[in-house]
């Protein structure tokens, strides 16, 4: 046990990997044909969260502000990568556009809830400042995923709707209104729903931590209202900045919508 934290060794580390038979066996049971995505994706878990935790340690050490920036960036582009697979729809500089809305809500707000609420020092600091931007991206991440999916989902749905209102002299925005507020509404609901359940049907990552490490449940409980919070804001901040910067890929220049074997 150290500052608090109960130590897990290698070897109940690796015992634990034993839960994962538990979806295994169900993949090879039912014939889902996910043994092989199970495995990997049990072993990934373990060599980016440990290579993760030698970074870290590292990093907590040696920091600079650059250093913290680079780790930062590249977080992004890891989160960027995995939204976009994550989306069904095929859109050209879809990417480019995910980027920009994880680097935005992720930086802005994460770097608020250090400098207005935890008061970092330095302002740099990467023990706050890693894990609060990690998990505002996360969270971010799958939501914009959620939220760009159901957006080109929605307007193909309506493509003949959209034919019809741009012929009437709507505007691309105007025409595709119905869909942003689907999408964005279907990307805030998960948060909103942890929101709802916590405290009473979870105990979420912040607050279970803390409580694990020894801390008072009252200044937990706080921490985790925080986190809370500055999740919901950001998600919505990336959402909306992803809907509206990824919607006139379906619409020409020239303000049409584009039928399927006119899209790039």
């Amino acid at each position: 046990m150290s500052d608090g934290v109960v130590g897990i060794g290698y070897v109940e580390l690796f015992a634990a990997s034993a839960l994962m038979l538990v979806a295994g066996l169900v993949s090879w049971k039912l014939e889902l044909g996910q043994t092989r995505r199970i495995a990997v994706s049990s072993v990934r878990c373990f060599v980016q969260l440990l290579a993760a935790g030698f970074l870290l340690t590292y990093l907590f050490e040696y920091q600079t502000w650059w250093l913290v920036g680079l780790v930062l960036a590249a977080m992004v582009v890891a989160a960027t990568q995995i939204a976009t697979s994550r989306v069904k729809n095929r859109i050209p500089g879809l990417a480019l556009s995910v980027f920009l809305s994880l680097l935005v809500s992720s930086t802005a707000i994460g770097f608020i809830v250090v400098e207005g609420v935890i008061h970092a020092d330095p302002w740099y600091n990467a023990r706050q400042v890693i894990p609060i931007v990690g998990m505002i991206m996360g969270n971010a991440m799958s939501s914009v995923a959620v939220a760009v999916d159901r957006l080109f989902s929605d307007l193909d749905a309506r493509a003949d709707e959209m034919f019809s209102l741009v012929a009437l002299g709507a505007t691309p925005g105007e025409a595709a209104a119905p869909s942003l507020k689907a999408a964005i509404g279907a990307g805030m609901t998960p948060v909103l729903a942890n929101m709802s359940a916590a405290g009473i049907v979870t105990f979420p990552g912040m607050m279970t931590g803390q409580l694990l490490a020894g801390a008072d449940p009252v200044a937990a409980a706080k921490y985790q209202i925080v986190v809370m919070l500055m999740l919901s804001a950001a998600n919505t901040v990336a959402i909306v900045m992803a809907s509206y910067l990824t919607y006139r890929k379906r619409f020409a220049p020239d303000g049409y919508y584009l039928d399927k074997g006119l899209r790039g």
